[in-house]
């Protein structure tokens, strides 16, 4: 048997390839600090974790759910914690899709309207399912290159004329994995002009949007006027909430593309698990200070790996968003492959980072450094990696 030719596209997978070498360092025995996978450490609210309980208590929940858009209740918070946060309004019976994962949402999205060879306009550094997914539906990414001189945003005029005109979506992120980065006022204007000239899709990513550290309001591309016309939104209880493992995710706006991907969805799967449909209305409709308290943690844990890395000479910016840091190969290291460097790295330190080129082509050069530990152990962290700066 032989795999598709589009799956010969695929990079090689970025987390599996970090979890090989973590395991090869761990039999050397390395005692191993994982800052590669955003994987958060942090647990789950008890609030949630005890609506979790309830429903698993329940048997009439462990069966298949009815339907692939889930529960109405499931929904319904989900397009008022969106009228709470970001004042739009959503139709939960025909604007709200639960996914499982927005991971799992993107990659369905991109096989619903992909044909062969289509174009899919991708600003990058980015998501590795940004990407992964468009190649697997058998589309070609474009990738625009983001710059620190540009605030990692994408510059829209320097997109070909030719290209734009063939490109049938937009794929963007902000708060930006892995850089960071912030959308600046008037710029999801600007897409929504240059989608419509050109009949572009857009899809947002908003995983990131609670974890941000100074007084910036983060705004959704959906509150733009015209933007459901033109676009969807995803968002995700996994960051905000500390439930990366239970997998509810959302899609949200444009009604006649979730009415296409609930469609292809269900041919595939039947939703979300019902009792975690259940802590996922606790998590929206809940207290929200474990939001607050699990920002103030990152913020923390930013200040202690950015100010120490800094003092031991390693160059890098403050991200104002998201729990990661990207930065340059430090100085000495410049001339490796971010690949290369983190091989070596995990085989001194037993400290595990990601590649810039997990990222897509346009982030060799770089790394990303997840803060998904406590900060006795970044503190250990910073102290082994100044050991080879």
């Amino acid at each position: 048997m032989k795999e598709a030719q589009r799956i010969s596209r695929l990079p090689i997978p970025l987390f599996p390839t970090l979890n090989a070498m973590r395991i090869k360092a761990e039999k050397a025995g390395l005692d191993i600090i994982n800052l590669g996978i955003g994987n958060p450490d942090m647990p789950t609210a008890r609030h949630i974790r005890d609506a979790l309980h309830k429903a698993v208590e329940n048997f009439s929940n462990h069966g298949y759910e009815s339907s692939t858009r889930c529960l109405l209740p499931l929904r319904e918070a989900m397009a008022n914690w969106y009228k709470q946060k970001f004042n739009v309004t959503l139709d939960p019976e025909r604007e709200v899709l639960p996914t499982i994962g927005s991971k799992e949402g993107l990659a369905h999205l991109a096989t619903t309207y992909l044909d062969p060879d289509d174009i899919v306009l991708i600003p990058a550094p980015t998501y590795p399912a940004h990407f992964n997914g468009v190649i697997v539906a058998g589309g070609i990414p474009h990738y625009i290159e983001l710059c620190k001189e540009r605030d990692y945003l994408p510059d829209l005029d320097a997109i070909e004329p030719e290209i734009a005109k063939e490109a049938k979506i937009m794929i963007l992120s902000y708060p930006n994995n892995p850089t960071g980065a912030l959308v600046k006022p008037g710029f999801f204007e600007e897409v929504v002009e240059f989608a419509r000239k050109y009949d572009i899709f857009v899809v947002h990513d908003l995983a990131y949007s609670e974890i941000v550290f100074n007084s910036a309001r983060v705004p959704s591309f959906l509150e733009i006027e015209g933007a459901k016309e033109i676009g969807v939104e995803f968002h995700s209880l996994s960051k905000t909430y500390n439930m990366a493992g239970w997998r509810v995710g959302f899609a949200l706006g444009n009604a006649e593309v979730i009415t296409s991907l609930a469609r292809v969805k269900s041919y595939i799967d039947f939703g979300i698990f019902r009792a975690i449909q259940m802590a996922g209305i606790a998590a929206l409709t809940g207290p929200q200070n474990c939001v607050r308290e699990t920002v103030e943690i990152y913020r923390g844990r930013r200040d202690v790996l950015v100010s120490g890395l800094r003092e031991r000479g390693w160059e890098m910016d403050t991200p104002a968003s998201t729990f990661y840091v990207w930065a340059p190969l430090p100085e000495r290291y410049s001339s490796m492959t971010s690949l290369d460097f983190v091989s070596m790295l995990i085989e001194k330190t037993g400290v595990v980072i990601s590649p810039g080129t997990g990222f897509g082509p346009l982030g060799e050069g770089y790394v990303r450094i997840a803060l998904v530990a406590p900060e006795e152990r970044l503190k250990e962290a910073v102290r082994r990696i100044g050991e080879i700066l």
